[in-house]
Parts: C-alpha cells; sequence; structure tokens
C-alpha cells in the first residue's frame, strides 16, 4: 500500500518495495480548475500545460544533467521522460519520468523532480495535482499531493536520494515562481540541503 507523504517526508523506497529496485517511475498528474464562466472558457480556461522535469545533482548537490520536454532523455540514458502533456485531460499520470537506477552514473547522488507552467498559468488555475512513485512493478510506493493553491507557477516536488541503504523518496514541495526546470537549478540544490 502506498504512503501519503507531507512535506519533508523521507520514507526508504527499497524498504517500502520489498525487494531491491532496479527502476522507478515519477508519475505526475493533475486536472485544470473548471472555467468559471463563458469568458475563462473563450480565453483557454479548462487546459492547463503543466511540465514534469528531473534535475540530476551530484554530491555537492550541483547539477549535472536535466530531463524535460525539450531533453526527453538524460545524457547517459537512465532517465526518461513520456513526452509533453498540454492540457492535464484524462485520469491517471499526464507525464512520467523513468528511471533505471542501475544505470544511473554513481556520481549522480540526487534526482530532484520539478514541476512548471511553462505557458505561466499559475497553481490556482490547478485542481488535484500529485506526483507519485511507483517501483518495476508498477506498484506504487509513496504519493505526495501537491494541493497548495497560490500565485506560484511551479513546485520542487520531492528527491530521490542515494544512501548506503538505497534510494530515499523526500517531499519537498517548495513553491517558485520558475516556469521552466532551468530557472530552478540553483533553488534544487538549495531545497535538498534543506530537506
Amino acid at each position: 500500500m502506498a504512503i501519503s507523504l507531507a512535506k519533508q517526508q523521507t520514507i526508504s523506497l527499497d524498504k517500502t518495495a520489498g525487494t531491491g529496485l532496479q527502476q522507478v517511475r515519477m508519475g505526475l498528474g493533475w486536472d485544470p480548475e473548471q472555467p468559471k464562466g463563458l469568458l475563462d472558457r473563450l480565453l483557454g480556461g479548462g487546459k492547463i500545460d503543466l511540465d514534469a522535469s528531473c534535475i540530476l545533482l551530484d554530491a555537492s548537490r550541483q547539477p549535472v544533467d536535466l530531463v524535460w520536454f525539450r531533453q526527453l532523455e538524460s545524457k547517459d540514458g537512465s532517465v526518461t521522460h513520456s513526452g509533453d502533456n498540454r492540457t492535464g485531460e484524462g485520469s491517471g499520470d499526464d507525464e512520467v519520468i523513468q528511471v533505471n537506477l542501475e544505470r544511473l552514473p554513481f556520481h549522480v547522488s540526487y534526482l530532484v523532480f520539478t514541476v512548471n507552467s511553462f505557458t505561466g498559468q499559475t497553481f490556482e488555475m490547478v485542481a488535484n495535482a500529485y506526483c507519485r512513485i511507483m517501483d518495476q512493478q508498477n506498484r506504487e510506493l509513496a504519493r505526495f499531493a501537491l494541493s497548495e493553491k497560490g500565485p506560484h507557477t511551479g513546485v520542487i516536488m520531492a528527491s530521490l536520494s542515494r544512501s548506503a541503504e538505497g534510494w530515499n523518496f523526500t517531499a519537498i514541495g517548495k513553491l517558485s515562481r520558475g516556469n521552466t526546470v532551468e530557472s530552478l537549478l540553483g533553488e534544487a540544490g538549495e531545497a535538498v540541503a534543506a530537506s
């Protein structure tokens, strides 16, 4: 059974999975807030373009690679992105980032998962947002609700961190004004250090 996490809560994914993890998937899901009236619908209300991304950091929390809608695979091929969903319509995960933990270079100590509104729509227009981690058998291990409304356009959602015992998952939930993953590079390292 999946564990629902609060901000700054950490779990051991290896212990939760009960087996050695080889791969994980981070799923991001959301729905657009329902348009309030005819003007909202005419101005494009009802569609929200959120983008899931992954920042690969070294032990010093410095970026070594990015995976996002403009680069769907890490340079070494260990992290891949499902592609851009521009509406949030439908049920289930809207964007997925797959991580092959066995192929991940050893100098990568952290994977930081972010979400941004590329078009600048704020999270006041987003409903039912979440991120979740699944194992290679597609079992959900942990879930973090991104329910905080506000004028922010980005969230540093969560991180995976390498430890001697395996991989840990931390719910971060740091709000940001950045609308691309590139604008969150400095904040990502700081958020990991604070968690």
